[in-house]
């Protein structure tokens, strides 16, 4: 079973982030993710960028469950 924290260190490698938190477990997430990167992007698009961090541990059937906040930092302030 995958780990908060191997998901975090997985999306900061795979984007450019301001911050990453990733709470939950037994293959349930919640990742709140805020990078520069989804200024401009649909939401449907951030949630894309942030899959495409973690879609090995989805294949492989790791990770179940991701739910996704994505935001700038300029909404999140």
């Amino acid at each position: 079973m995958i780990t908060p924290e191997k998901i975090q260190q997985l999306i900061e490698q795979g984007m450019n982030t301001q911050s990453v938190a990733v709470s939950g477990g037994e293959g349930k997430y919640v990742a709140e993710v805020v990078s520069e990167e989804f200024a401009g992007q649909m939401l449907i698009k951030r949630h894309k960028m942030v899959y495409a961090c973690v879609n090995d541990e989805i294949t492989s059937g790791a990770l179940h469950a991701l739910t996704i906040v994505a935001k700038t930092p300029e909404e999140l302030a």
